[in-house]
C-alpha cells in the first residue's frame, strides 16, 4: 500500500525548502505568487493532505468545537446541533458531537476525549452538576458554554429557555380550556429541565382552587416511555383518569397519544387534552395534531456559538446568560372541554 505524500515530498517535487511549503500552507502572504503556484501544483500532483493533527499539536488547539447533548435522538437536540454547526461553519470551525444519553460517566468520557482533541471550546447540555469539570477546563484554556441550562453568569456563559415559564404556559392552557384534573408526565426530576417544567405547572395549578396535579414519573424521555405511561392510564377506571396531560417533551406526549388512541376507548381531546414541549416537527403531523411549547432551537444553537466566540476572543471575557422565552402553540389535542366557556 502506497504511503501518503509528506511535506518533504512536496518540497522535493517543487524544488523548494520544507519551510517554504509550510509557509504556503500556513502563511501564504509570505510567499511569492510564482512559488506558491509551484508548491500548490506539487500538492495537487502528489495528492498531499496536510496532517491537521500535527498542526493542532503545535498550535495547542484545533478548528473544532466539542458539543455534548443529552439525547441526539430527540429532534429538539438535533435542531440545536444543526444550528450550531451552521453558525460554526461561518466562523471556519467544525462541530464534534457527543451524545451523553443522560449518562454522567459517558458525558465525562466525551469531555476527556474533546480535551485530547484540543478543541477550541466546549458546548454542553449537562447531565448534572459539571461545575468542577468546567472549572478544570477553563484552567486548561478550554472555554465552556452551557446549552439549555442556565448558569451563574458571574462564572460561565449559558444559553437556555425559561422552562418554568414554559411549564406554566402548558398547565395554564389546559386550565383555560376547562380541565381541572391535570397530570404531568416526565422524569427523572433530577434533570433540571424536567424539574423546572413541573415547577411551572405546579405554579399554574395553584391558581385554581379546584384544580389538581398528579405527577406520573416516566423512565425516560422517549416515545416508548410515553407509551408505558399511557398503558398504565388506560388500565384505570373512568373516574380515576386525568382530563388534561402535560408531558415534559413531545416524544413522551406522542407515546401517550399512541397508547390512548390505540385502545379506541379514550379520545383526544374529548376525554383527555394533551400538550407536549419542544414543538418538534412530528407534533404537527401526529394523528391528533399536538399542542406544544415551542423552544427556539435555531436561536439556541446559534447563540451558543456566538457566546463561545466571545469567550475565545477575550482574555477576560464578560460572561453572559441568555434566556429565551418559550411560546405556546395550540393545536387540536387541547381543544376546549365540552361545556367549557373557553374560546
Amino acid at each position: 500500500m502506497n504511503r501518503s505524500a509528506s511535506i518533504k515530498d512536496v518540497a522535493n517535487h517543487a524544488s523548494v525548502a520544507v519551510g517554504t511549503v509550510s509557509n504556503v500552507l500556513n502563511y501564504p502572504d509570505r510567499v511569492s505568487q510564482r512559488t506558491k503556484d509551484r508548491v500548490l501544483r506539487a500538492i495537487n500532483e502528489l495528492g498531499f493532505v496536510r496532517n491537521d493533527a500535527a498542526r493542532q499539536l503545535r498550535a495547542g488547539h484545533s478548528r473544532t468545537i466539542g458539543l455534548i447533548v443529552l439525547d441526539v435522538g430527540n429532534p429538539f437536540f438535533t435542531s440545536v446541533v444543526r444550528a450550531a454547526e451552521d453558525a460554526a461553519a461561518l466562523q471556519g470551525s467544525a462541530v464534534l458531537l457527543g451524545d451523553s444519553g443522560h449518562d454522567a460517566s459517558r458525558e465525562s468520557n466525551y469531555i476527556d476525549l474533546f480535551q485530547e482533541q484540543r478543541v477550541q471550546g466546549l458546548l454542553i447540555s449537562p447531565v448534572g452538576d459539571v461545575t468542577a469539570r468546567i472549572d478544570q477546563l477553563r484552567e486548561r484554556g478550554v472555554p465552556t458554554v452551557l446549552v439549555d441550562r442556565l448558569a451563574d453568569e458571574s462564572k460561565y456563559s449559558s444559553v437556555s429557555v425559561d422552562d418554568d415559564a414554559g411549564g406554566y404556559l402548558a398547565a395554564r392552557h389546559l386550565l383555560d380550556t376547562g380541565r381541572r384534573r391535570l397530570a404531568f408526565v416526565g422524569g427523572p426530576t433530577s434533570i433540571r429541565q424536567v424539574a423546572d417544567r413541573l415547577q411551572g405547572a405546579e405554579r399554574a395549578v395553584k391558581e385554581e382552587s379546584d384544580a389538581t396535579l398528579e405527577v406520573l414519573d416516566s423512565d425516560g424521555q422517549t416515545v416508548l416511555a410515553g407509551r408505558r405511561v399511557g398503558n398504565l392510564l388506560v388500565e384505570r377506571g373512568p373516574g380515576e383518569l386525568p382530563d388534561g396531560i402535560f408531558c415534559a417533551n413531545d416524544l413522551l406526549a406522542l407515546g401517550v397519544m399512541q397508547s390512548l388512541t390505540m385502545t379506541h376507548t379514550l379520545r383526544i381531546p374529548e376525554d383527555i387534552a394533551l400538550i407536549g414541549y419542544d414543538d418538534i416537527d412530528f407534533a404537527v403531523s401526529a394523528v391528533v395534531p399536538l399542542s406544544s411549547i415551542r423552544q427556539p432551537t435555531e436561536a439556541l444553537g446559534r447563540t451558543a456559538i456566538e457566546l463561545l466566540a466571545e469567550e475565545l476572543e477575550s482574555e477576560n471575557p464578560k460572561h453572559r446568560a441568555v434566556i429565551f422565552t418559550p411560546e405556546l402553540v395550540v393545536r387540536q389535542s387541547t381543544a376546549p372541554a365540552k361545556g367549557s366557556s373557553a374560546g
